[in-house]
């Protein structure tokens, strides 16, 4: 069955480069491949919005800096727009330890049991060895006591 669209959130966790508003605006021009209009507006000094609108579709970040996460909504609507590729650029520029990743097909028409989305969850390698050093130490001091 034919899909309309594609949109992919990501959820990112202990990003990094979180205060450089032109840096973001130039990121997402350059994964579009083309300028796309955007509109950058800080909601408070912690949260700024960026949004991009683009004949295929559109792509929306909210950034936390105090909370070091990054919300992003790609939703593109032609066959040869694929959300992950622009995902991996958002993801290079943002650095984060933990993604996690849900993906839907939007306009399916297809079976009931089909419109689940489909949910990923990541975490950087070096986080995950540390956070095992971390309990490991921590469960050794306890036994100590």
């Amino acid at each position: 069955m034919k899909i309309l669209a594609r949109q992919l959130t990501l959820d990112m966790y202990n990003c990094e480069r979180l205060k450089d508003i032109e840096g973001i605006k130039n990121t997402l021009r350059g994964v579009v491949g083309y300028e796309p209009d955007l509109y950058a507006e800080n909601i408070d000094e912690n949260h700024c919005a960026v949004i991009g609108a683009f004949s295929e579709g559109h792509i929306a970040l909210h950034v936390y800096s105090e909370l070091k996460y990054v919300a992003a909504d790609i939703f593109t609507c032609t066959d040869s727009e694929e959300p992950e590729e622009i995902a991996k650029a958002i993801r290079k520029y943002f650095k984060p330890d933990k993604i996690k990743s849900t993906f839907l097909k939007r306009g399916d028409f297809g079976l009931d049991k089909e419109i689940k989305p489909k949910i990923k969850v990541r975490v950087a390698p070096l986080r995950r060895v540390r956070n095992k050093v971390v309990g490991v130490i921590s469960e050794g001091l306890r036994n100590n006591k």
